[in-house]
């Protein structure tokens, strides 16, 4: 493993020495060392942990896994070496319940019951219906035929119809009538 020198300080400063006892344990609970015996020593135990609160032995290595890699980029806040592995409990512990969580979303989003789909047959039938509906649509008179789509396809009020069309508002209601009535014989003629 690769040793870091740390950065030399300015001249114009002076670094005391460092102080022997307390911070030498402090210091020890930061070191890549220290996490590596910990590792070697513990990791049964926390992966027995993970068990007890996961159910498959995936994902009670990949909490575990992750309980060190969170625990060794904070390492840092680990000063005494002897809360290392009580940081590590935690850390297994907290990963596991934000398994279970995202597990519970999944079944939530997994128990809603899938939109109903068309079958084949039923999309092959609805396009044999439209391409009959345009043909009868296509033996209306011109007026019959404006009105119809500008009213049923494009939805729009009776009064929309007549305004855009340029015609009376009685005038829209009777193209209408006739229209639907002669679509109707035209769709019961091909049926």
């Amino acid at each position: 493993m690769p040793v870091i020198a740390p950065m030399p300080a300015p001249r114009t400063t002076r670094i005391p020495a460092p102080r022997q006892g307390a911070d030498d344990a402090m210091a020890a609970g930061t070191t890549v060392d220290h996490l590596t015996e910990t590792y070697r020593a513990h990791y049964r135990s926390l992966l027995g942990l993970a068990a007890l609160l996961l159910d498959d032995t995936a994902s009670c290595e990949d909490v575990v896994q992750e309980a060190f890699i969170r625990v060794h980029s904070a390492r840092s806040r680990v000063r005494d070496p002897e809360k290392t592995l009580a940081y590590l409990r935690q850390t297994v512990v907290n990963l596991s319940r934000s398994a279970l969580r995202r597990r519970i979303l999944g079944l939530k989003l997994l128990s809603k019951p899938m939109p109903d789909m068309a079958s084949a047959e039923e999309g092959a039938y609805d396009q044999l219906e439209r391409d009959a509906l345009i043909k009868a649509m296509r033996g209306l008179q011109r007026r019959q035929r404006e009105v119809l789509v500008l009213r049923y396809f494009a939805d729009m009020t009776e009064a929309q119809v007549a305004e855009t069309l340029g015609v009376s508002l009685g005038s829209v209601k009777a193209y209408g009538s006739r229209g639907i009535a002669a679509l109707r014989v035209a769709m019961e003629a091909t049926a």
